[in-house]
């Protein structure tokens, strides 16, 4: 799916089946079902004990997935701005330019598309029915990604929520607001700030925030 703004116009062109998506829909509490996380366990208890996985394994993907932060994702766009030919292969195929670039295993992850934002257009990341993100890259996505009320509201009037995170964009630049989905994932590359020139990778990096790598703020002004 995707939204554009164009000013006070916007098109939806939305094509995200929910009953089609695997992840059940995120409703804040409505609708919460406690039985749901007794499933959940009994199925975790029957794989271990029919040897898929063990406990070990489960408890060592749990720590790996909670260490991950956006430190990656800021490396990633900081050597985006220096390395043109390193921008252009993340736009054209994510996943091969970060396993080359980064040595990143995403050969059993879901589609990872990067895309840039310029001076005419500003992307923002959603998943309008559960909390699809890239982990890998970003870590575990905040509270208010998740929440019924962002999801719901991005997607509708993407200006003035991006106004509530304190991002105000000119009235001629097009906001264009992606869905994440279970089979693909996105990253964007915010606009580099002036004032950054002879920087190294590893100064423009304390630039990049989370937040500026799902497009509701830009990168920190130096």
């Amino acid at each position: 799916m995707t939204v554009h703004d164009h000013g006070d116009h916007v098109h939806h062109d939305h094509d995200h089946d929910g009953d089609a998506h695997p992840h059940a829909p995120v409703d804040d509490l409505d609708h919460y079902q406690p039985e749901s996380l007794l499933m959940e366990q009994a199925l975790r208890e029957l794989l271990v004990e029919k040897g898929v996985f063990t406990a070990g394994d489960l408890q060592r993907q749990i720590d790996l997935t909670e260490s991950r932060t956006p430190a990656l994702g800021a490396a990633i766009i900081a050597r985006a701005w220096l390395d043109d030919a390193f921008r252009a292969a993340l736009l054209a195929d994510a996943k091969l330019a970060l396993g080359r670039a980064f040595d990143l295993d995403l050969a059993n992850t879901p589609e990872l598309t990067v895309l840039e934002n310029t001076a005419q257009l500003h992307h923002v990341v959603c998943c309008t029915l559960c909390s699809c993100y890239p982990r890998n890259i970003l870590g575990i996505p905040p509270a208010w990604y998740k929440s019924r009320e962002y999801r719901s509201r991005v997607v509708i009037e993407p200006r003035a929520v991006l106004s509530e995170f304190g991002t105000e964009l000119p009235a001629q630049r097009e906001i264009r607001v992606v869905d994440s989905t279970a089979d693909m994932r996105y990253l964007v590359i915010p606009l580099r700030p002036e004032g950054t020139d002879g920087w190294d990778e590893q100064r423009l990096a304390g630039l990049v925030t989370r937040d500026s790598m799902i497009g509701v703020s830009q990168a920190l002004a130096p």
